[in-house]
C-alpha cells in the first residue's frame, strides 16, 4: 500500500485486514492498533468490517444520507496520527483543549475531523495542496466556539 496516496481499495483492505487480525488474535502493528482503537469506537461499522466481500467495492452516496465508514475511520486515523506527531504544529494542544472541554476523546476527534474534511474539500475543489494555515484557523475557531 502506498503510504501517502493509497487507493480506495487499499484503504479498505487495511481496515478489513486489521479487523481480521484482531478477531484472530494476531499481532498488530502500531498503525493497526491505532486503527483498531477507531474501529472499536465505531461498533456501528462492525457488520461492514465482518463482510469484506460485500463492502470492498460498495459506493456510498452522501447526498442520500449515507456515511462512508472507511472515509470516516480514515479521517479519525489521520487526526490521531497528526496528534501523535503534533503536525501541523499546535494540533496536539488543540486536541487536548477540546478533549477537556467535552470530556470526550471521540467528540474532540470529530471536532478536528470537521476542520480536516473542510480543508480537504477546499483542496480538492481548488486543485491546490491542503492549506495548513486554513486548517489551523478552522481548529482555532473550534477552540473559540462554545461547547
Amino acid at each position: 500500500m502506498s503510504l501517502f496516496n493509497p487507493s480506495r481499495d487499499q484503504v479498505r483492505q487495511f481496515f478489513f485486514e486489521t479487523w481480521r487480525k484482531f478477531r484472530e488474535h494476531k499481532p498488530l502493528s502500531a498503525l493497526e492498533l491505532m486503527a483498531l482503537e477507531i474501529m472499536q469506537m465505531h461498533t456501528e461499522y462492525h457488520y461492514v468490517l465482518d463482510a469484506p466481500e460485500r463492502y470492498l467495492e460498495r459506493t456510498y452516496f452522501p447526498e442520500m444520507g449515507e456515511t462512508n465508514p472507511f472515509l470516516h475511520m480514515s479521517l479519525h486515523l489521520s487526526i490521531l496520527e497528526q496528534i501523535s506527531i503534533d503536525q501541523p504544529s499546535g494540533i496536539r494542544p488543540a486536541y487536548q483543549s477540546l478533549r477537556e472541554r467535552f470530556s470526550d476523546e471521540h467528540r474532540a476527534q470529530h471536532e478536528l475531523m470537521e476542520c480536516l474534511a473542510e480543508v480537504l474539500w477546499q483542496s480538492q475543489h481548488s486543485q491546490k495542496p491542503l492549506d495548513a494555515e486554513t486548517y489551523l484557523g478552522l481548529i482555532h475557531q473550534k477552540l473559540l466556539g462554545s461547547a
